[in-house]
């Protein structure tokens, strides 16, 4: 089979959750979802097990596949410049001690990715259970599939959406119903991320970024954009004020289901 002949498929791994889809030219044709009962952040082996069902379902060996991984299963952490580390595998563990430090020791192997940044700059570093991915790769393998791509949400939002945002200071935050990311960048460099666990209400959302507004004046008097990304809020979108909001929604859309909005993320 041709690499130009090949189907692709995009997964969503959802907190409650797993949905499929497959591409068609630019388009996602939505094969469904299966919902389960959080169990907590452990309930990724659920997510897992249902995965390999709607594999199983539809599709066939020499496919690709694409997955995208909910805030729920990630961590997020700054990783400083540092003038003293001169090769990949110290940067690496400069990095564990990061999450090291905001996380405490880790009770099982995370799997750690840093942002592409110029000499001077902050990182941004994001982490995947290694349980969850190792697991993942060996599914796909079983149902004879090719694994293109894994990748929390947060960075497969922000690619979508990178060009639409503010270059200077902005803060971008993904609402999913039960955690929010937000990645602030001031200046043109990166200056924080963190995970926070909460509703996608407009209460709630209003509340979050009223909170992280009064952190930042606390510290820089710089303004700031405020791009908001709640992929579930379907049937009535985020009403916060001051806020830009960043849709994958359109028109055409017929499939109501936060996990088909999840994918359409994907390039």
């Amino acid at each position: 089979m041709s690499l130009l002949s090949r189907d692709q498929f995009i997964a969503v791994l959802g907190a409650s959750g797993v949905g499929l889809g497959q591409r068609r030219g630019s388009d996602t044709l939505w094969l469904g979802s299966v919902g389960y009962i959080d169990e907590g952040f452990q309930s990724y082996a659920v997510a897992l097990d249902t995965l390999d069902r709607l594999l199983g379902e539809h599709t066939r060996a020499g496919a690709e596949l694409s997955v995208v991984i909910s805030g729920h299963f990630s961590r997020f952490c700054l990783v400083p410049w540092s003038e003293q580390i001169s090769s990949p595998d110290e940067l690496r563990g400069f990095a564990q001690l990061c999450f090291e430090d905001l996380f405490g020791a880790p009770t099982q192997p995370w799997s750690l990715v840093l942002s592409a940044e110029p000499a001077g700059y902050d990182r941004i570093a994001s982490a995947l259970p290694q349980d969850l991915l190792e697991r993942l790769r060996t599914l796909v393998t079983g149902r004879g599939l090719r694994l293109r791509s894994v990748q929390p949400y947060l960075m497969t939002a922000f690619n979508r959406f990178d060009k639409s945002l503010d270059a200077g200071d902005f803060l971008f935050i993904v609402a999913e119903p039960q955690r929010s990311v937000l990645l602030l960048a001031r200046e043109g460099r990166w200056s924080s991320v963190r995970s926070v666990g909460g509703s996608d209400s407009d209460a709630a959302l209003s509340a979050l970024i009223g909170r992280e507004r009064q952190l930042q004046a606390s510290t820089s008097e710089r303004a700031f954009n405020v791009y908001l990304h709640a992929p579930a809020r379907l049937d009535a979108q985020p009403d916060v004020a001051g806020v830009h909001l960043r849709t994958l929604e359109d028109n055409s859309m017929t499939v109501r289901d936060a996990l088909y909005v999840m994918s359409r993320a994907v390039a």
